[in-house]
């Protein structure tokens, strides 16, 4: 992963924090049962934590630290935006006048765990399932 790439994934989950985003990580682990191999798996887990210096995420259930690389959020693509929700955000968007409150409306696009960043066609996120962060997709 190019360092940009790094950078901009590292952005795009701090802005996640607050809002429970679900990553799936890749890792590997070697443990008795292995005698002695590496064994690589994949879990999905909730991001907790950030450590933006040394560009390592915390996940829930693992209680471990992972490298950037090695994780990826589930996000939505603008494209799964139902009615409902594109008619708040263009509410959201209207609400000061001809200005967008830019931070309230990507506030309310990492809510509803948006890709605006194009994450998911650069390889760096995934597309959540429907129902995955129980918003009721189109």
């Amino acid at each position: 992963m190019a360092q940009e790439e790094k950078l901009l994934l590292l952005q795009d989950l701090c802005a996640r924090l607050p809002y429970k985003v679900i990553c799936k990580i890749h890792y590997t682990f070697n443990n008795e049962t292995t005698f002695g191999e590496d064994v690589e798996t994949e879990d999905d887990c909730t991001l907790i934590r950030i450590d933006v210096q040394n560009q390592i995420a915390y996940l829930d259930w693992i209680c471990d630290w992972f490298c950037i690389e090695d994780v990826k959020p589930y996000l939505r693509p603008m494209s799964s935006m139902t009615e409902e929700e594109r008619k708040e955000c263009n509410k959201l968007r209207l609400a000061g006048g001809m200005a967008i409150n830019v931070a309230d409306y990507c506030d309310w696009l990492n809510a509803h765990h948006f890709d605006y960043r194009g994450l998911i066609e650069k390889g760096l996120a995934l597309e959540a399932t429907e129902g995955m962060y129980n918003i009721k997709e189109k």
